[in-house]
């Protein structure tokens, strides 16, 4: 499994990988999975260090990088928010509290084996994309490999765990299931982007019949969805964007409704909360019941967590037998064992 081409590379998103990649990937990650169910040794990075920098709170991320350095044999270095400075893009330093992130990145990059990143909303400034040029400019810096913990524009950590989840529910070949990821309302607007475009092209990718589904004003990157639908288009699916969640529901395999919030993705123009809130509270019919998923063909519904109950979905939904959020959540873990397998090992 150590001796591929994916050793060495960085893992920002999807889009900078090809499908028999991921596809190796993801078999990594199966194959993973099975020998641990099984107790069968795998420590594939026995002494290596990831260092971890959380500028975001974390549950799911945290502990299922931990756990997955700790059972491949290798260490993972928890840095929460605080203990270390902020990461400044050069030009933006100021002369407390921060410091460049070429400095910061080359200091890692000789004490451990990669450098895995969470920066996204407050962090930012919530300026569409700085999320994502902090992470990159890491990478440029650093000589080992640089994962996405989630920005503000991707989560590719999670899109692992989705397909493979999906794969394990709906049958390993993906081709023409349909997947809808649909807005879905909350009481807070501080959401970023990330869930849902990483979704659509991982979905894409996967060959899916992709439907996007949100009310009018909750647009996502105009660039996220060109290259979703060149996606679904060169692997045999398809990709549509509609402004009906029943309508989007009709048929599907799995839902994935979650919100996410007005966010301008020109990267100068800050998330303004208080238009964001006026769209929010127009759309509260906007949650996921027992009743639209009657709609499906008995699909599965996700959720990345924590979901907003009661607004996002209702109990039943999310605590009865269609729901796979633990399941989801747990291969979050190998999902990203898979990964780090192959591109540190």
């Amino acid at each position: 499994m150590s001796n591929t081409s994916l050793r060495g590379r960085d893992f920002i998103t999807w889009l900078e990988f090809t499908r028999d990649e991921m596809d190796a990937m993801l078999d990594c990650a199966h194959d993973l999975k099975r020998k641990q169910i099984r107790r069968e040794p795998h420590k594939l990075l026995d002494g290596l260090t990831l260092h971890m920098l959380f500028y975001n709170t974390s549950l799911r991320t945290r502990n299922s990088f931990e756990t997955a350095m700790t059972q491949l044999g290798g260490h993972a270095h928890f840095l929460q928010p605080g203990a270390v400075y902020t990461p400044a893009l050069k030009g933006e330093e100021k002369a407390y509290s921060t410091e460049r992130i070429s400095d910061v990145a080359r200091v890692l990059a000789e004490m451990g084996d990669g450098i895995a990143i969470r920066i996204y909303g407050k962090y930012t400034d919530w300026k569409y994309g700085k999320g994502n040029r902090i992470i990159r400019e890491f990478a440029d810096w650093s000589r080992v490999p640089v994962i996405n913990m989630e920005d503000d524009m991707y989560h590719p950590c999670q899109d692992l765990a989705d397909v493979m989840t999906m794969q394990e529910k709906l049958g390993h070949n993906l081709q023409g299931k349909k997947f809808v990821m649909s807005w879905a309302y909350s009481g807070s607007v501080e959401k970023p982007l990330a869930v849902p475009q990483s979704a659509i092209v991982a979905a894409s990718m996967m060959g899916m019949e992709v439907t996007l589904a949100h009310p009018k004003g909750l647009d996502l990157d105009p660039k996220i969805l060109a290259a979703s639908k060149d996606l679904a288009k060169r692997h045999g699916g398809k990709f549509r964007v509609i402004y009906d969640m029943e309508e989007a529901f009709k048929g599907a395999d799995a839902v994935y409704p979650k919100a996410w919030t007005v966010q301008p993705t020109d990267g100068k123009t800050p998330m303004d909360p208080e238009k964001a809130k006026v769209v929010f509270e127009a759309n509260k019919g906007w949650i996921t019941t027992k009743e639209k998923m009657a709609l499906t063909n008995n699909a599965i519904y996700m959720h990345c967590l924590p979901a907003d109950r009661d607004m996002e979905v209702t109990d039943e939904v999310i605590d009865g037998p269609s729901s796979v959020i633990v399941e989801e959540a747990a291969n979050r873990l190998h999902g990203q064992k898979g990964m780090l397998a192959l591109l540190l090992g």
